[in-house]
């Protein structure tokens, strides 16, 4: 398993693992970061990710992509 982090623009992968404290996987569920769910990167700026979950576009910073487990 990879973190998010490393995936390129344009990549579709499926979240395997939700790693960090219960409040911070409980926001991530929230946002639609679930396991099982495929994600796409929009784009990447230093670091930061656009994301295509479900029908949403999502920005996270890389500590927040670093804990989603591919």
């Amino acid at each position: 398993m990879v973190p998010l982090s490393m995936v390129k623009p344009g990549e579709t992968v499926t979240i395997r693992k939700i790693t960090g404290k219960d409040e911070i996987r409980q926001h991530l569920a929230e946002l639609g970061f679930v396991t099982d769910c495929a994600v796409t990167v929009v784009s990447e700026i230093a670091g930061n990710l656009i994301l295509q979950v479900k029908d949403s576009r999502v920005a996270l910073d890389r500590t927040m992509a670093n804990r989603i487990m591919i």
